[in-house]
């Protein structure tokens, strides 16, 4: 079987390093918010272009320590949208506050600019908008709008590290960016792990304390905080990957430019890509019409696919009461879930393994050696 994703794929693939890393870690006695979290935050920082980095304990912990250390909590509005992972919406409920959900773009999934007016009220604080699948978000339309009202604007940057829109880095669009280093993501720990990005010193300084008890460098507590710390192991793993992310990301383009031309021609729809960026392709998301008859065909082929997300966020009981969601609904959301289809996509994929997806795709539609 072809998986979907393959972190053990990308473990082997950096095998000799990361065993050197954690070797060097546990010689080295400090375990915890040392020197290895020092020089991944510098790096990352220095990778993304941006003036500080905090490092965390995950991806949903740097969604949630940005809001808080924005002030927002109970009675505020945030804005994003559904058709994302959950943890842009628990996040958001983590701390109090409520998520306002909005359409997205039919052709890009990511946030629809054109949908924010209409739904930003005197309780809204922020916009958080998702780069999904790897693509960005048209964060210049989004921050216009959010200029005008004089809300803060968040990038969830979950699946997107080392993109670009507009010739800059994907992470240093808006107020602040928020990452996951999850297993699975473009640059993923084995383990969880989270990062914070912003240029403005004041905010870092307070997700910092935020993410130890609320400690100062005095260990003095100025305010209540949680523990969330990004480990050294991880720091020490994320080190080794880093410098690899860019060409890591630039193989993911050729095999998604190899499904494009492989797939060509059938009943299904490619990933469309915004001219104005380069797209990270965590995730190869194709749509057509019988989504579940393609998914058997495939599996039947050997071939593994998943679903980036079977249900939004407002279908999802738990989530669906603490939601907000236009009178109007949400139909491109809702006519987009039932139809997407994730097909296989990691650094270490072969183009054997990618003619392989192809063709079995080919045969499935077009009943080629049946």
């Amino acid at each position: 079987m072809i998986p979907v994703i393959s972190p053990l794929a990308q473990y082997h693939s950096h095998k000799g390093a990361i065993q050197t890393a954690i070797t060097n870690v546990l010689e080295g006695g400090t375990y915890i918010l040392g020197q290895q979290v020092d020089a991944f935050e510098r790096e990352f920082a220095e990778h993304c272009g941006v003036a500080y980095t905090i490092g965390v304990g995950s991806g949903t912990d740097a969604l949630i320590l940005t809001l808080k250390a924005l002030g927002i909590g109970t009675g505020d509005e945030i804005i994003t949208v559904s058709h994302t992972a959950v943890a842009t919406a628990a996040a958001i409920v983590a701390v109090g506050a409520t998520p306002v959900l909005v359409e997205i773009d039919p052709n890009f999934y990511t946030l629809e600019p054109s949908s924010l007016e209409s739904a930003i009220t005197a309780r809204t604080k922020a916009i958080i908008a998702v780069h999904l699948y790897g693509q960005a978000a048209d964060v210049d339309a989004i921050n216009l709008v959010a200029r005008r009202h004089g809300i803060q604007v968040i990038e969830d940057c979950a699946q997107a590290a080392g993109g670009f829109y507009n010739g800059r880095r994907i992470g240093t669009l808006a107020d602040v960016a928020c990452f996951s280093f999850y297993p699975t993501k473009n640059l993923g720990a084995i383990g969880d792990g989270g990062m914070v990005a912003t240029a403005d010193q004041g905010l870092a300084e307070r997700v910092r304390r935020l993410r130890q008890y609320g400690w100062d460098s005095a260990r003095r507590t100025l305010e209540t905080g949680v523990n969330s710390r990004l480990d050294e192991i991880q720091a020490a793993i994320l080190r080794t990957k880093l410098p690899h992310l860019d060409i890591d990301n630039a193989r993911r383009r050729a095999i998604a430019d190899r499904y494009d031309k492989g797939l060509a021609g059938l009943p299904l729809t490619i990933p469309a890509r915004r001219s104005d960026s380069e797209h990270a392709f965590h995730l190869y998301v194709v749509t057509c019409d019988d989504r579940d008859a393609l998914k058997d065909g495939l599996a039947e082929a050997g071939v593994g696919t998943g679903i980036h997300y079977a249900s939004p966020v407002h279908r999802q009981t738990g989530y669906r009461e603490a939601c907000i969601v236009p009178q109007s609904g949400l139909p491109v959301t809702e006519h987009l879930v039932d139809r997407i289809l994730t097909l296989p996509l990691y650094p270490e994929l072969t183009d054997a393994d990618v003619d392989t997806v192809v063709a079995a795709t080919q045969s499935h539609f077009l009943g080629v050696n049946r």
